[in-house]
């Protein structure tokens, strides 16, 4: 199975036009998918609505899938959700791919919405057990912890199904990926990890009854691209600690930086694992050179 290399468009600039051309780019130079995160309000406020910025990309390029990574799911109800699928799926078919995590850095970005955050597993477990039978297309009767419903239907049912990954580094995370999710997104983990993730993720399923699960698994990776490593860690470095609020030296181990060979090779090792799907968030000179540099890696990769 070839494995897909999509790419995340500037953080800070999502001028329409701007994006438009970014997307088009990304098309033009072999890119599988874009990407765009998810976040209320996170540590100074910032944040975007991954659905709506889905959209908005799927309605910018006439092709381009979009995979949201990730949804903050936890804080939305899971029948609304269900309709925000619908909908994309009636614009544009077959080009979505959803992550949901449970936002783990900044619990008081829960806490604002509303949602206990030591509740947020939880909550994601009963909301992904309801999306999937919705998104079936049944009439959905549940009682649990967080959600009551009586005969709950949200037509038309996506066509095909919206794939859904689930994000995160916990054990929690791994076994919900395996009960509920089409695949698992790993970020800031090892090549061993993720092999050990993929390893439990099977002997879950099975366990489960769910043998048969064609998975999506995937690694959301930040890089510096540039002339040399230098140069590129340069460009990452303050980004992710920007982003973050947290010194880059957390995060370097995970977060490859240099030449495109550079990268594809941190890159290579996720494959031989099981990786499938890889969301880049490119740190680079430019725009330009992030989807020149990102194709490289893809085509190092093949």
């Amino acid at each position: 199975m070839t494995t897909q290399v999509g790419i995340f468009p500037p953080v800070f600039d999502r001028d329409p036009g701007t994006l438009r051309r970014f997307l088009a780019l990304a098309a033009d130079a072999g890119l599988d998918h874009a990407a765009t995160g998810d976040h209320v309000s996170f540590w100074v406020g910032a944040g975007r609505d991954g659905l709506v910025d889905a959209t908005a990309m799927a309605m910018l390029h006439p092709t381009l899938p979009v995979h949201v990574a990730v949804y903050q799911l936890a804080m939305r109800h899971p029948v609304l959700v269900a309709r925000q699928l619908s909908t994309f799926s009636e614009l544009a078919p077959g080009r979505l791919v959803l992550g949901v995590g449970i936002g783990g850095e900044d619990r008081h970005e829960v806490a604002i919405c509303g949602v206990d955050p030591s509740t947020r597993g939880r909550r994601t477990d009963e909301s992904l057990a309801i999306l999937r039978r919705l998104q079936a297309g049944e009439r959905v009767t549940y009682k649990g912890e967080h959600f009551d419903l009586d005969g709950a239907v949200v037509l038309p049912a996506p066509d095909p199904p919206v794939p859904i990954v689930v994000g995160g580094r916990s054990e929690a995370a791994v076994r919900r990926a395996a009960r509920l999710g089409d695949g698992w997104l790993g970020i800031w983990v090892s090549v061993g990890r993720f092999a050990k993730v993929v390893a439990t993720i099977d002997e879950v399923a099975e366990q489960a009854g769910r043998g048969a699960v064609a998975w999506r698994h995937g690694m959301q990776v930040w890089c510096g691209l540039g002339d040399s490593r230098e140069q590129a860690r340069a460009l990452l470095a303050p980004a992710m600690q920007g982003f973050y609020q947290t010194p880059f030296e957390r995060f370097e181990r995970y977060s490859p930086y240099g030449a495109p060979e550079d990268v594809a090779e941190f890159l290579a090792g996720y494959v031989r694992a099981g990786c499938r799907s890889f969301n880049l968030i490119p740190c680079a000179t430019d725009s330009d050179a992030a989807v020149e540099g990102v194709a490289r890696v893809k085509a190092l990769l093949r």
